[in-house]
């Protein structure tokens, strides 16, 4: 697998059914958060050594807020731990992490803890590991074109020199290729405004399985899949 031509460089992943895994196990929703807490943990070495060079996975959206407090409080909870244990994992593995989303929303410490995260792990040249967290697309979008309307409106520019590559530019990704494929799990067939514009060309793979079952066995079947298809960029096939 590691010598093939097809592993995608880019693989972004939506978890879903942490809450559904552990209902079926008469457990509590939070236990199997902190069941895919360790899942993700898993996948990131399993990822590294496949030869993929970026994963983003979709840890909190902007519509989570919504949850029951109990549930979100958990969550951030969760949050907190995996923070504190990634720096030193991640110096091990070489693995360069960033978060993407609108962090001003999250509370101090959790802010503080990822500028520790992302500064310890800058120099790091394997994978690099893109948490989402309160994150949503269109939120993303609409911050990337306020910031472009505001340079039309100091005169830096004018409206007809927006590009698509200016608005790409001030997004959260602005530092990561487009995915090559998007995995959500758990049966879920729809994208719920994650990375809306980096996805325009990615390739979805959808599978029953839910996140914390999720293993190396099953992003294998993933790529391979990836790796089967004949894409189209514009009219122009890919083998």
């Amino acid at each position: 697998m590691e010598n093939n031509s097809n592993i995608p460089q880019h693989v972004a992943i939506i978890l879903d059914g942490n809450g559904r895994w552990a209902k079926a196990k008469g457990m509590p929703r939070n236990y199997g958060h902190m069941q895919g807490a360790k899942a993700v943990e898993d996948i990131l070495v399993d990822a590294r050594d496949i030869g993929i060079k970026y994963l983003t996975v979709y840890a909190f959206s902007t519509e989570n807020w919504s949850r029951p407090e109990a549930e979100v409080s958990a969550l951030m909870t969760i949050l907190r731990n995996y923070l504190k244990t990634s720096i030193k994992k991640s110096m091990k593995n070489n693995v360069r992490c960033r978060v993407i989303g609108d962090k001003s929303a999250l509370s101090a410490d959790i802010q503080d803890a990822i500028r520790e995260l992302e500064e310890a792990t800058a120099g790091n040249t394997g994978l690099t590991f893109t948490i989402a967290i309160n994150y949503g697309s269109r939120d993303e979008i609409t911050r990337a074109v306020r910031k472009v309307a505001e340079k039309v409106q100091a005169g830096e520019i004018a409206a007809a020199d927006i590009t698509q590559d200016m608005i790409a530019e001030n997004l959260d990704t602005n530092y990561l290729p487009d995915p090559d494929l998007l995995i959500r799990t758990c049966n879920e067939q729809r994208i719920s405004n994650y990375l809306l514009w980096q996805c325009a060309y990615s390739e979805f793979y959808f599978t029953e399985v839910a996140w914390p079952d999720f293993d190396k066995e099953q992003l294998l079947k993933a790529v391979e899949a990836y790796g089967n298809r004949t894409r189209k960029f514009g009219g122009l096939k890919t083998e």
